[in-house]
């Protein structure tokens, strides 16, 4: 449950609570005595999924408790798998032996019996995954009654081919994968689904802006978007019938405040490759990918060293790379002069 800062500080003073910090780098107090009271209030969460970007907002009707912009890991994992397909491809055709004729080659038929309809392509689920990370971290320290999801659909006066369709966009990648999103979501509170245009007047009515950059780092990009959608469970567009006439307005309360913005990313990390992608020369393969080093630390740490805090993202026979937020090297330095912050929880969070 949120509270006042003055009172956690005295929580903390008194000895009733031990300050802690979640995977997403929220600071929030663990009671360690018994609660006077196991009442909470309604609280939402907001998320305007993407396919490079999404956005997500935690809203109470008196605040704005949080508000994030995610960077997807869609173009990433898509690079991996045509370069997973690209290797596989080279393998098999080695172990040809084309001295055969064509009928005795041992070639690899094509079989759709044993294949699965329904599976999420890697880069749809790890983007749908990232989403589900960060709202399960939230869930853990806030009491979240209400998940509103905007849902993406298909303009078919776009897709239907007609001459002259210009208006809305066709098939998007975003369409793939909601509903298994939106199981996924179920398992943790209650969700309710939005369309676009929906989420746009009630942004309007609320105030917020858009930005049309959809990969600025700021909460006009996609996290408004998510405070949005959150805002409607404390916000109903209803009808309405007077004397002088009749239409629909909006009733409820909630108010939008200033809340802490976070950049949630994942860590770059590269997985083992033990072929190199290139055939090895005399057996001998020299150590590529892993998220592990050599000193101890592994790949995406949060470490202290002389050029500042950063994450750990490589190393020599006696030196740790350190890269910050960005993944941007900020130094070689030797591994005697690291001190270990906390262990890789497989997210970077930026403020």
């Amino acid at each position: 449950m949120p509270t006042k800062p003055s009172r956690a500080r005295r929580w903390l003073k008194e000895g009733k609570a031990i300050g802690r910090f979640n995977d997403l780098d929220i600071f929030y107090v663990q009671l360690t005595t018994e609660s006077s009271s196991d009442k909470t209030q309604p609280i939402a969460i907001g998320i305007d999924p993407g396919k490079l970007f999404s956005g997500i907002g935690v809203q109470s009707s008196l605040f704005t408790l949080g508000q994030a912009h995610l960077e997807l890991p869609f173009k990433r994992v898509r690079e991996r798998m045509d370069n997973r397909r690209l290797m596989r491809r080279g393998r098999r055709g080695r172990r040809l032996d084309r001295k055969l004729s064509f009928d005795l080659r041992a070639h690899r038929q094509k079989r759709f019996s044993n294949r699965r309809q329904g599976k999420l392509a890697p880069s749809i689920k790890a983007n749908r995954q990232l989403e589900l990370r960060v709202v399960s971290e939230l869930a853990k320290i806030y009491p979240i009654t209400d998940i509103y999801f905007e849902y993406v659909k298909a303009d078919v006066d776009q897709t239907s081919g007609r001459k002259g369709a210009k208006l809305g966009k066709g098939f998007s990648a975003v369409m793939v994968g909601q509903k298994w999103a939106i199981e996924q979501l179920s398992k943790i509170a209650k969700v309710h689904t939005r369309l676009g245009w929906q989420t746009s007047n009630l942004r309007k009515h609320l105030g917020l802006e858009k930005s049309e950059n959809k990969a600025e780092q700021t909460p006009e990009s996609h996290a408004n978007d998510g405070i949005t959608l959150a805002c409607f469970r404390f916000l109903d567009y209803l009808p309405f019938h007077t004397s002088n006439g009749h239409g629909h307005e909006w009733k409820g309360s909630v108010e939008v405040t200033d809340a802490p913005f976070a950049i949630v990313k994942r860590p770059p990390v590269s997985r083992r490759q033990l072929h190199l992608m290139v055939p090895a020369k005399g057996g001998k393969r020299r150590k590529y990918g892993g998220s592990t080093t050599r000193h101890g630390f592994r790949k995406g740490d949060l470490i202290s060293s002389p050029k500042g805090i950063g994450y750990a993202s490589g190393n020599t026979e006696k030196q740790l790379s350190v890269s910050d937020a960005n993944w941007k090297r900020l130094g070689q330095i030797a591994a005697s002069k690291i001190q270990l912050i906390r262990r890789s929880n497989g997210l970077i969070v930026s403020h």
